[in-house]
């Protein structure tokens, strides 16, 4: 390596990191800024999928693995099929992803890659420097997607998990919509919890087949399998199927505070920066929209910007408020999606999803629901201390 120091040093390389990457190469302006990338370890693997709606291009459509123009929603309140009119849902699997990037960026002569485990980021009076398992190096900034490590508050933040596991199946008839995502199927037993399936189908015999959960604890695993199959068996009326592949995963849902910054020139990334939606889990987009923010502030000023995220306050007191309730009656949790979603355009509820609705789409989205549950969880929010069962 010719030279350890660097314009912007991207700590990980995971949907963040990489994305950030990707996108400082995409941008002519960026062109002469030497970027390196520290990572610990290969992403060689399909370790994941990431699913998300959207009304534009994305700079990923080109490795998208499947799409969607419409959209289920099933409750003991509510069983429609939606037509997605002004979204598209898309799908991209990680190691296509990966592979896309790193592409990209091994024919990028401004990057550098690395293999190595981040110790210390220590800010200095004009950039930062990481000690490193390969080494020490320095930069103008530090963008920094390394998982969070959060000090518990119990008595003041809420902590929950979207946990699931998922199957990729293949079966011995045709039982599922190509066309229509089951984007929440809250049919099934909630156990005073949030459970449904989630269903992404690629042709009418393989979809992947997910037991999701919102609340504090995962599951032994053979309780995720044994949901899964009696979907498949009493729902879709499956006894017989192929198991191609498997996904888990456990995604932190809190209203803990996640800063956009850890000091001037240490940025934070992906759920280090709260991009994953604490209501919902959803990060993909979060992530873009944050990447693009970065990227553009980079470029027309050279310097990030000075309102990182760009959130508005009032969709993480939404979020807060719905960890809240599913904190102290996470089975009323259908019930609150079952009234969105009859009570309101679809686009709308996904706009809100997005956090881009108007102050008047908010009203008109928190009128559609009960109110009991949410001045409940306002109560507790005034008084600074989560609800409880």
């Amino acid at each position: 390596m010719e030279s350890s120091d660097f314009d912007y040093m991207l700590v990980g390389g995971g949907a963040a990191g990489l994305s950030l990457a990707y996108a400082i190469t995409q941008e002519p302006r960026l062109s002469g800024k030497r970027v390196l990338l520290i990572e610990p370890e290969a992403k060689d693997q399909n370790d994941r999928t990431w699913s998300f709606w959207t009304a534009a291009p994305t700079p990923f459509d080109s490795i998208v693995a499947h799409e969607w123009q419409q959209l289920a929603f099933r409750s003991p309140w509510l069983n429609q099929v939606f037509p997605l009119e002004e979204y598209t849902y898309k799908m991209i699997r990680g190691l296509d992803f990966y592979q896309f990037t790193r592409k990209a960026l091994g024919a990028a002569p401004q990057v550098t890659q690395v293999r190595g485990r981040v110790e210390t980021l220590t800010e200095l009076p004009n950039g930062v420097r990481a000690t490193t398992t390969a080494g020490e190096f320095t930069a103008r900034y530090a963008f920094d997607s390394r998982p969070p490590t959060l000090t518990r508050r119990p008595d003041k933040h809420r902590y929950l998990l979207q946990h699931f596991v998922g199957w990729e199946v293949t079966t011995d008839r045709a039982v599922f919509d190509p066309a229509t995502v089951e984007f929440m199927d809250f049919r099934g037993a909630q156990h005073q919890e949030a459970r449904f399936i989630y269903v992404l189908p690629f042709s009418p015999t393989k979809a992947l087949v997910e037991y999701t959960l919102f609340s504090a604890e995962v599951l032994p695993k053979d309780e995720y399998e044994e949901a899964m199959r009696a979907y498949l068996r009493d729902t879709l009326g499956v006894e017989n199927f192929q198991i191609e592949a498997e996904e888990v995963g456990a995604i932190p849902m809190t209203d803990h505070p996640l800063p956009a910054r850890a000091g001037a020139r240490i940025i934070n990334l992906g759920t280090r920066a709260g991009r994953a939606k604490p209501s919902t889990g959803y990060a993909f987009q979060r992530i873009q929209a944050h990447t693009a923010r970065l990227v553009a502030a980079l470029a027309e000023t050279g310097a990030p910007p000075r309102h990182l995220t760009g959130d508005r306050w009032q969709f993480h007191l939404f979020d807060t408020l719905l960890l809240d309730i599913m904190q102290r009656r996470g089975e009323i949790t259908s019930r609150i999606f079952s009234d969105l979603f009859t009570n309101n355009p679809l686009e709308r509820v996904l706009r809100f999803l997005d956090e881009r609705t108007s102050w008047w789409e908010n009203f008109q989205i928190m009128n559609s629901v009960q109110p009991w549950p949410f001045l409940r969880s306002i109560w507790h929010v005034l008084r600074g201390r989560p609800g409880k069962r």
